[in-house]
């Protein structure tokens, strides 16, 4: 599976939202609607973009009850989203009643783990609880609870993309957060990568929000992401 791009559509307008996804086209076919655009405008962004024959990742990142994620995925199935995500550390208990749910209703739906945010810090770590352990350890852990409950693979940093596949495998789904194209600004990211660098790792999805959204010419920083992920695949044939 070559690597896909997925751009988050972090907007207080849906307006800038529509207008982006118009103006890509067929460049991109995966957008992802997180927090603050499902909050302010609901499912109809969802229905736009399936309108659009786009991909959907919705990026709420549940974490309650195992009974209350159960419903939560089966009203993102309702809705026909591609993707959604849960947070590795509700615990397999949570995470097997999402899977149920998503068997029952015999959906195509891809459930995903989210590991460690990119975000975070080993300090941010001790700060939770989580002390004496590093980043890499919690994120193995998790990405091994993840598997083990039958999910279909997680959300980490590209760095710890190598010690996924190890303990995973290489077909377990890594979602790739915290891109940054050479010469961007690393904003509130600690974690990151380029897009050629975690396509050559063997991330199946990055995503890349601001240096895209952000752009005045977003047609172009979009064409070069997509130029690295091809020149990471040519490197990995041996073209």
């Amino acid at each position: 599976m070559n690597t896909q791009l997925i751009i988050p559509l972090d907007f207080r307008d849906i307006i800038q939202a529509k207008y982006l996804i118009e103006e890509l086209g067929d460049l991109v076919t995966w957008y992802k609607v997180g927090k603050q655009m499902f909050t302010r405008y609901g499912p109809p962004i969802i229905q736009y973009l399936k309108s659009k024959k786009k991909k959907v990742f919705l990026d709420l990142k549940f974490h309650d009850i195992p009974n209350t994620v159960a419903m939560a995925i089966n009203s993102s199935i309702d809705l026909g989203v591609d993707m959604t995500n849960v947070h590795a550390v509700g615990g397999s208990d949570m995470m097997t009643a999402a899977l149920k749910i998503k068997q029952e209703r015999e959906s195509t739906i891809v459930l995903i783990a989210v590991t460690v945010l990119t975000s975070m810090s080993e300090s941010n770590l001790n700060e939770i609880g989580c002390g004496g352990m590093d980043i890499a350890e919690q994120v193995k852990k998790l990405a091994i609870l993840t598997k083990k409950s039958g999910l279909d693979g997680v959300v980490a940093s590209a760095h710890e993309l190598s010690l996924i596949s190890d303990n995973c495998g290489p077909e377990f789904i890594k979602i790739i957060p915290g891109i940054r194209p050479e010469g961007f600004s690393n904003d509130d990211q600690k974690r990151i990568m380029t897009p050629e660098e975690a396509s050559r790792k063997g991330a199946q999805f990055i995503v890349v929000g601001r240096p895209i959204t952000q752009s005045k010419t977003p047609i172009t920083v979009v064409t070069s992401i997509l130029d690295e992920i091809k020149k990471s695949s040519s490197k990995i044939s041996g073209l």
